[in-house]
């Protein structure tokens, strides 16, 4: 085994952090573990949370379902959505296309009539 930091070969155990073995280098001293183990949730997980989001379903349902934070499926869709490119894809310009309308209608309040008709 050799130190990361210095590549000595002159290490020593130096305990246990966290139940893993941890040692030092006499040259250095700096400490380290000999096995890093992977941080955060699996790749399987975020990739269901992404899809969850896909079909529909609200950030705090996610977190119902899959026990994972809201704030952190927010932080993985905004990861997401920064790793797509800017510039549409026109590769082909379709022959027929399907347009919705929507009408929207604003209406004037009505007046109160017993105030209109004391004058």
């Amino acid at each position: 085994m050799i130190c990361p930091y210095c590549q000595s070969i002159n290490i020593k155990k130096n305990g246990f952090k966290r139940g893993k073995q941890n040692h030092i280098c006499s040259d250095c001293t700096r400490q380290f573990i000999d096995v890093y183990s992977e941080r955060g949730y699996p790749q399987k997980v975020k990739k269901r949370c992404l899809h969850l989001y896909l079909e529909g379903n609200g950030f705090r349902r996610i977190e119902r379902l899959t026990g994972v934070s809201h704030n952190t499926v927010i932080n993985w869709v905004k990861q997401a959505g920064n790793s797509l490119s800017t510039e549409p894809d026109y590769y082909e310009i379709p022959e027929i296309a399907q347009i919705d309308e929507l009408q929207t209608y604003v209406a004037k309040k009505k007046q109160n009539m017993a105030v209109d008709s004391c004058k």
